[in-house]
């Protein structure tokens, strides 16, 4: 994760032993002048800092994500 990335929430990643879900605001990630987003970044290990994966969403797009995850989570999870 970035310096300038500001973690918001450290979630316990759920049916790991120590993995984490950590959701950060990212200012300017592609150079000056671009828009922040919010990172979702995972790590296996337990290190919010230093996510293995991670994905960047623009502001603009967080609602229509948060309702295909409320989607996804209605019409799969068990």
């Amino acid at each position: 994760m970035s310096s300038s990335a500001t973690l918001v929430k450290e979630i316990e990643l759920e049916h790991t032993s120590k993995g984490v879900i950590s959701v950060s605001h990212l200012p300017e990630p592609y150079g000056a002048g671009s828009d922040s987003v919010v990172s979702i970044g995972i790590n296996l290990k337990g290190e919010a800092g230093q996510p293995q994966w991670k994905a960047h969403i623009p502001y603009d797009n967080v609602d229509a994500v948060i309702e295909a995850l409320k989607e996804a989570k209605e019409k799969y999870s068990k």
